[in-house]
């Protein structure tokens, strides 16, 4: 009972959050933009940990090389002068610094693709923390627009309209119906009888000046036949 109390109660709260959210989309907006920052800033850090351990591999890589090289040239010395008990202790470390570099070959280019990974994640987030907000943007603009305009007419057509509209399953949708309302008005006087009897004049207009078009020329070729005739 107490757990169904408590999801009950979770409704309510899940519901009058909504409701503000609707009623003032710049909240939501801004939540959801401060969430992504707040998951950017985690993901840079951790990028910015896996860029260093790429440099430390490389800076390892590049000392374990310079280390083989000088090995192989120590070694080359040690046989042309016949000291082979140092010839078979530098073969010994040649040969473990070829697998350390072998090695750290590996784990540098795996490095790498994780760090351009990881760049990559951390652009893409960048990319959509910009895009939320000129949605943000455009969106809060189109909401007050779209109120705006309803207020008008509702002034006009004497109506009395609550400001506050119930609140829906989010708040694009709000705004997406907010906007779809203004333009009812319009679309209403688009398919007025005025409004296709206006129409149908044009279209009559254009009926019978094409008419006319069609007799002068009918009367221009009868003309001309009869002038050919003559001749």
């Amino acid at each position: 009972m107490f757990k169904r109390l408590a999801n009950l109660w979770k409704g309510f709260l899940s519901l009058w959050i909504s409701d503000i959210e609707k009623e003032h989309p710049e909240i939501a907006y801004e939540n959801a933009i401060n969430s992504m920052v707040a998951k950017y800033s985690k993901l840079k850090t951790a990028t910015a940990g896996i860029i260093r351990r790429r440099e430390d591999l490389d800076e390892r890589y590049k000392r374990a090389t310079t280390e083989l090289a000088q090995t192989e040239a120590e070694l080359e010395t040690a046989v042309n002068t016949d000291q082979d008990d140092l010839a078979v202790i530098l073969i010994q470390k040649k040969n473990q610094l070829a697998a350390d570099v072998t090695e750290l070959k590996n784990e540098m280019e795996q490095a790498r693709t994780d760090a351009d990974s990881a760049k990559n994640s951390l652009l893409g987030v960048q990319s959509e923390i910009r895009k939320l907000q000129s949605e943000r943007d455009s969106m809060l603009a189109k909401m007050q627009s779209a109120q705006a305009r309803i207020k008008v007419q509702e002034q006009l057509d004497g109506l009395s309209v609550d400001a506050e509209v119930k609140a829906l399953d989010n708040v694009r949708q709000h705004i997406k119906t907010t906007i779809a309302e203004a333009n009812l008005g319009k679309e209403l006087s688009e398919s007025s009888l005025d409004a296709r009897l206006a129409a149908l004049r044009n279209q009559t207009g254009d009926v019978q000046a094409k008419q006319e078009l069609a007799a002068l020329k009918a009367k221009k070729a009868a003309q001309q036949a009869q002038t050919n005739k003559t001749m």
